[in-house]
């Protein structure tokens, strides 16, 4: 892709795009671009992108990384080891949506090596980007068709050291209880609820759970 047609695009974004922040905005943008290219135009321009002092045209950057992925591990790897280091947590939601976007293209159920990966690095907002990014996780295939899965993906940060990724944990696993709540009950009455870290995340778990 030629320089100069990046420049027009940046020039294009920077005008389109309002000082507020303007999530529907950038998705729109991300998606009609994505869409209209091929992706090898994609991923040569998402670094280009992310180099812009606007965060929201970063954020274009980042949704085209997470929309090439699938075919380029570089792509991912971007995500991974430079997206989750940015210090604005709004361009951190745009990593987690972009994490799905990679499952989506790869596959749920194929993305599973990728997604307990991810929830073993080491900085949170890789950790978080997993966890939050596929919300509703039982609304995504493979894991409408197995729930139990997710569930299981879900608790294995109950305790985790990080209360960002708890929280997430916890909304993750309450949102899935709206339709499996015996399922997220089961899990939940297994827990040892004397840790401040775990009673935290089952509160939150349990808010849609009946009790008697």
């Amino acid at each position: 892709m030629r320089r100069e047609d990046m420049e027009k695009y940046i020039e294009y974004l920077s005008q389109l795009i309002p000082e507020k922040d303007s999530l529907k905005i950038v998705k729109t943008e991300a998606a009609k671009y994505y869409k209209e290219h091929t992706p090898q135009e994609c991923y040569a321009i998402f670094p280009v992108l992310y180099q812009s002092d606007n965060f929201q045209i970063q954020e274009v950057g980042v949704f085209l990384a997470g929309y090439v992925a699938d075919r380029y591990p570089d792509a991912l790897e971007f995500l991974r080891n430079t997206v989750s280091r940015h210090e604005s947590w709004k361009v951190q939601e745009i990593l987690a949506m972009a994490f799905d976007n990679y499952c989506a293209g790869i596959g749920y159920e194929k993305a599973l090596p990728v997604i307990r990966d991810w929830f073993t690095d080491k900085r949170a907002n890789v950790r978080r980007a997993a966890s939050e990014g596929l919300r509703v996780w039982t609304s995504r295939p493979y894991f409408k068709e197995h729930p139990e899965m997710a569930v299981e993906l879900l608790a294995s940060h109950k305790e985790d050291e990080s209360e960002y990724v708890r929280k997430s944990a916890g909304n993750s696993l309450r949102d899935i209880s709206k339709k499996h709540a015996d399922l997220v009950a089961a899990e939940l009455s297994t827990w040892d609820l004397s840790s401040k870290s775990v009673m935290q995340v089952y509160k939150l778990a349990s808010k849609f759970i009946c009790k008697d």
